[in-house]
């Protein structure tokens, strides 16, 4: 089927999982889920698919094993096209609205010693770059970040702020309001990504594969 927008149930489903993490809230509502929430996310990836490359939509439950929130649910919905070892393209779905993403979001092996090596060459000033162009498009870029610099990095390199990342994320984000609903949401997401691409493309180039382990895991 072809994606036409994000319904507003999706949005309001959220609203409620806020309000209510519980597995009574979630049996009452998995309707509204899989039709308002999952399909539309499937049918965005499958028609994104021929430009980007085959995406996935992440399961809607949280691991509580280690953490001390034991709500079930995740209050967002994320689907993701991987370009290389923890590196590629986002979208989610929660109650504040509709998100987009790209970059390198979860370190793997040797990939943060691999990026700052590269980023402390002259490739490190193509980052720098295309950082400031994502910024000018609205994007906000973040990440995980050490407190102070790495360890033996001059505090006074012109790129200390992106020596400090264990990871680099762009994000754009928007309210719910009536274009989401509607088949704009579609070129909202595409163009966005597109504009990512500069960042993607470099990070995927730069940081090599990650944990060989990971996919058997």
């Amino acid at each position: 089927m072809t994606f036409s927008g994000i319904p507003d149930d999706a949005f309001a489903f959220y609203e409620g999982l806020r309000a209510d993490n519980s597995k009574a809230y979630w049996t009452t509502h998995r309707q509204v889920y899989d039709q308002s929430v999952k399909a539309p996310l499937v049918e965005l990836l499958d028609e994104l698919e021929d430009e980007f490359g085959p995406g996935s939509v992440f399961r809607p439950y949280r691991d509580v094993r280690f953490s001390r929130d034991k709500s079930p649910y995740k209050d967002h919905q994320g689907a993701f096209v991987e370009v290389a070892d923890a590196v590629g393209y986002y979208v989610q779905v929660n109650a504040d609205g509709l998100m987009v993403a790209g970059g390198w979001y979860d370190p793997q092996g040797p990939q943060v010693a691999r990026y700052r090596e590269v980023v402390d060459g002259p490739a490190g000033a193509e980052l720098a770059r295309i950082v400031d162009e994502a910024r000018s498009q609205g994007f906000e870029v973040g990440g995980d970040r050490l407190k102070t610099r790495p360890r033996g990095v001059d505090p006074d390199h012109p790129r200390i702020e992106l020596l400090r990342h264990r990871s680099v994320v762009a994000t754009q984000r928007w309210e719910p309001e009536p274009w989401v609903h509607t088949r704009k949401a579609f070129d909202a997401v595409c163009d966005s990504w597109h504009e990512l691409e500069p960042l993607v493309g470099w990070l995927a180039a730069s940081v090599g594969p990650g944990d060989p382990d990971r996919h058997r895991r």
